[in-house]
């Protein structure tokens, strides 16, 4: 089965500026540990980072949040009070209002590409193998489920969004689509480690610059997954994750060694 580009993207009208609740799942579970102010900002920011709720778009109603993090309202409002001191979050009033994602918070760090800790760069190599291992399987497992309609379509328009994504949004574009084909496994535990295993790479992938031809080529393979995935052919869509993950690894490891 072949799925095009263009096909794709006339499945998905509307894309790029959404947030996926769908999505919310596997970054926003429940917190089990005595830590749960500092976990509820951790997860609150691998939202933000992984552009589950895009810039400029409005948080979940705390009530949500708070059912799903398993934390007190009161835990929640100091986290969020935290992460818009910090200028990663806005709130406004009126009808309309809400807690949103500052436009230009991710952005900032990705322009001054700040370099990563030596921890960080002595980290690579597990987080790669960490990554390549949880999401070839979950990519693997999504294959061998039979998909709804409604999770073929949220596939395609995600892939869509990201071949339609401008260069500074293409990051978290990239990532919503790997995280929803996380989901698809119908594994929660595999998803909450695909989860993990973004936000690692992605702080990694912030310390080096976007490549035009890498997202061309990044695109290419995201269709190549799809069709997989959407075909039922399990070992193709586990290759052809991991094939994906090896392009990133190299320019990682180009980048930073």
């Amino acid at each position: 089965m072949t799925v095009s580009r263009t096909a794709a993207a006339a499945a998905a009208p509307g894309v790029g500026s959404m947030s996926e609740p769908s999505l919310f799942a596997p970054v926003l579970r429940p917190i089990r540990s005595g830590n749960a102010f500092e976990e509820t900002v951790e997860r609150l920011l691998h939202v933000i980072k992984l552009g589950v709720v895009p810039p400029g778009e409005r948080l979940p109603a705390e009530r949500d949040l708070a059912s799903r993090l398993r934390v007190s309202r009161e835990t929640l409002r100091d986290a969020i009070g935290s992460l818009r001191e910090a200028g990663y979050l806005e709130s406004r009033r009126g009808r309309s209002g809400g807690t949103f994602v500052v436009t230009d918070s991710v952005p900032v760090a990705r322009r001054n590409r700040l370099k990563p800790s030596a921890h960080a760069r002595e980290d690579l190599e597990d987080a790669l193998a960490f990554r390549l291992a949880v999401e070839s399987g979950a990519a693997q497992s999504a294959a061998r489920r039979s998909l709804r309609a409604g999770e073929r379509a949220r596939l395609l328009r995600l892939q869509a969004a990201c071949c339609d994504a401008p260069i500074e949004g293409y990051r978290p574009a990239d990532s919503r689509l790997h995280l929803a084909i996380a989901e698809l496994s119908g594994s929660a535990s595999l998803a909450s480690a695909v989860a993990d295993a973004r936000v690692r790479v992605n702080d990694l992938l912030d310390a080096i610059p976007l490549l035009p031809r890498n997202i061309v080529h990044s695109n290419q393979q995201h269709a190549v997954i799809v069709n997989a995935v959407l075909a039922g052919d399990p070992r193709a869509a586990r290759d052809a994750m991991a094939e994906h993950l090896d392009g990133t690894a190299a320019l990682l490891r180009a980048f930073l060694a």
